[in-house]
């Protein structure tokens, strides 16, 4: 049968070039060379008879077939990810790698802490933390680059199983000596007469603040607009004036006293849900299992 002639090399070699967009990027990756590469993708497409391929000017782009190849490609080996690592974990969590891919507000303090406190009972168990745009921690999760994705989403998505989710409105962050501070709760008209910092268009939080303000009718000015969350939360630390945030992101901050956490009374500012995500079909390792159950009991906060 023909599924019992996809070699591993030309799918491993078949899904580089789907990663890269090109065979000669593919092959530096690989370690071996273009011709290599080419042979292998050419012997599967005479194998399956179809194109896996739209060649264009600016690189390869999967076809149908392609995609439909990829994702089979990648399922198996996530699978035998989860074989090795559920031999290794017979005796206990004792080994493991897990691979967590999450938007910028969740790395600062959220991610690290969770991890470090999983450790603490599994020490044996080892991490890589990649921080990218939600919707690339998406995209991370699809390709089989991220066991879980821990991000912000306002819409559901292909190949995306959904573990834990909760709405989270985007709040208002100060210091607790700012003039708003003495408000559980603020109007975006309340907030206009004061300095803001704002992340940049791409962030769901920016998104649904400049629905809210359009609106309202509301111009905001930024005095500090970045893509870095880090940025935004030391200019409100430094006394630059107000900013944007999610409830987790901001948790710990608030919990030590440096921040005060204010809602914001606009419904359409509740447009967005924390997601942890893993890719739909596959069996997590029994290491991935375990530290999603952790994260969904440490999410909800106390």
């Amino acid at each position: 049968m023909v599924s019992h002639r996809l070699q591993d090399t030309a799918l491993r070699y078949f899904l580089e070039v789907v990663r890269s967009g090109s065979v000669s990027e593919a092959a530096l990756r690989l370690n071996v060379s273009a011709s290599a590469v080419s042979r292998q993708v050419a012997a599967l497409e005479d194998l399956l008879q179809v194109p896996l391929f739209e060649r264009r000017p600016r690189g390869m782009v999967p076809s149908a077939a392609g995609e439909l190849l990829a994702a089979h490609a990648r399922r198996g080996a996530l699978e035998a990810e989860r074989v090795v690592s559920d031999i290794q974990a017979l005796q206990g969590l004792r080994r493991g790698h897990i691979r967590v891919c999450g938007s910028a507000g969740f790395a600062i303090e959220f991610l690290p802490r969770a991890i470090a406190l999983f450790q603490a009972r599994h020490p044996g168990m080892q991490f890589q933390l990649k921080v990218a745009a939600p919707a690339e921690v998406t995209l991370a999760v699809q390709n089989g680059d991220a066991d879980i994705g821990l991000t912000y989403s306002r819409a559901a998505e292909r190949d995306i199983a959904v573990q834990h989710r909760q709405v989270s409105p985007v709040i208002a962050i100060m210091r607790p000596d700012h003039p708003l501070a003495r408000f559980a709760s603020l109007t975006l008209a309340q907030m206009h007469p004061y300095p803001i910092a704002l992340p940049d268009g791409g962030n769901t939080a920016r998104q649904l603040f400049d629905i809210a303000s359009g609106q309202r009718g509301l111009l905001f000015e930024p005095a500090l607009e970045s893509s870095q969350f880090e940025a935004l939360i030391h200019f409100v630390l430094h006394g630059g004036g107000l900013s944007l945030g999610g409830e987790v992101t901001v948790r710990e901050y608030v919990r030590r006293g440096q921040l005060h956490a204010a809602a914001i009374r606009e419904r359409s500012l509740h447009g967005r849900a924390i997601e942890l995500q893993t890719l739909t079909g596959r069996t997590l390792p029994q290491g991935v299992r375990a530290f999603l159950e952790h994260l969904r009991v440490l999410l909800p906060g106390e």
